[in-house]
């Protein structure tokens, strides 16, 4: 469950963007990370929801690369999907990340090379829309369907992760399951990390066996343990 509330009354300019020290120092760590981290989002939508981004740090790379998509990036046609050289954990103006997905170890190379090879097929690079998506959890979904070592149970505040477009099924997030979602708007999920879940005008209702959780829309999920999974 998310602690943190969120920044209604930060400007985003003075906004705290530093790290959380939740990333291993790349400096300092030789093997492979491959993680997936969450956070409220600015402003008045940090209330009922979060967004999500991805990192990376290959054996021996002494700097991580984060994979997002940022909405604003849209305006006059450009693309959403920002693949840069940054701080992996940063606080997103002024809200403090959670890790929600954290490979380590001599197999994650090939994992990190096997996101690096379908990030440029992401079918929504050039749209973005706030509700019910195409957004930045609608791309951690996808990038979790191709990936399965991630597990990726993403928080049921993460809206715009049941976004399929024209589909109407697709495999869970997770790898573990499946999805049925008309336009991340209505449907029904069940993967073995993510539970049952129901999407209701892209609010999440759930709950999860595997860590005896419940999902709510706002909340979050009220668990008795952590939920990064590895």
């Amino acid at each position: 469950m998310f602690a943190g509330g969120t920044a209604l009354s930060n400007e985003w300019r003075t906004a705290n963007r530093d790290s959380a020290n939740l990333a291993p120092n790349a400096a300092t760590t030789k093997e492979a990370i491959l993680q997936v981290y969450a956070a409220r989002t600015y402003g008045w939508r940090g209330i009922v929801g979060v967004r999500t981004w991805i990192a990376a740090k290959p054996f021996n790379a002494t700097s991580y690369t984060v994979y997002q998509v940022i909405g604003w990036r849209a305006q006059n046609g450009g693309s959403v999907l920002l693949v840069s050289t940054d701080i992996p954990d940063r606080y997103w103006f002024g809200n403090r990340p959670e890790l929600i997905s954290d490979l380590r170890g001599d197999d994650v190379d090939d994992v990190i090379k096997r996101v690096v090879d379908i990030i440029d097929l992401y079918p929504y690079s050039n749209t973005y829309r706030m509700y019910p998506g195409p957004n930045s959890n609608t791309f951690t979904a996808w990038v979790g369907r191709l990936i399965p070592e991630l597990k990726l149970d993403l928080p049921p505040t993460a809206i715009g992760k049941d976004y399929l477009g024209d589909k109407l099924i697709a495999k869970a997030p997770s790898g573990t399951g499946f999805q049925f979602s008309v336009l991340g708007l209505l449907g029904l999920l069940a993967g073995v990390e993510e539970g049952i879940e129901i999407n209701l005008a892209g609010l999440t209702f759930g709950i999860d066996p595997l860590d005896l959780a419940l999902k709510l829309p706002a909340i979050g999920r009220i668990a008795p343990q952590p939920h990064a999974k590895n």
